[in-house]
């Protein structure tokens, strides 16, 4: 088992492997309905932490922690839809970076739609 505080560089592949261990949900329909729902789930949890730097002036260092226990929430259930399709994380990070490069590239990181 992994300990909480071990510091070191990790691949998506290995997250994904060692998270899916843990996903135990019901599979409602089609598996990926569960993490799915739950992903807006931590997306809106992950908001509220983001909102109440503006509307009660919390300091980021104050809640910093929270904000990286949702990221780490809304990165599992990510992980969890990836496995649901057998698409492999690293493979999403990878393709994401290239798509951004790319855009990049030819100065279209702003405007509209998916295939710039």
């Amino acid at each position: 088992m992994l300990q909480p505080c071990l510091k070191y560089k990790m691949k998506f592949e290995y997250y994904q492997k060692k998270a899916k261990k843990t996903a135990i949900y019901p599979k409602i329909d089609k598996g990926w309905e569960y993490p799915a729902l739950g992903l807006a789930g931590e997306v809106g949890e992950l908001l509220n932490k983001l909102k109440k730097i503006h509307r009660d002036n919390v300091n980021v260092k104050d809640i910093k922690k929270d904000i990286k226990a949702e990221l780490g929430d809304v990165l599992w259930y990510v992980a969890m839809i990836a496995s649901e399709f057998k698409i492999n994380l690293n493979d999403v990070a990878v393709g994401n970076l290239l798509k951004l490069s790319t855009r990049m590239r030819l100065s279209k990181l702003h405007g509209k739609g998916d295939y710039r």
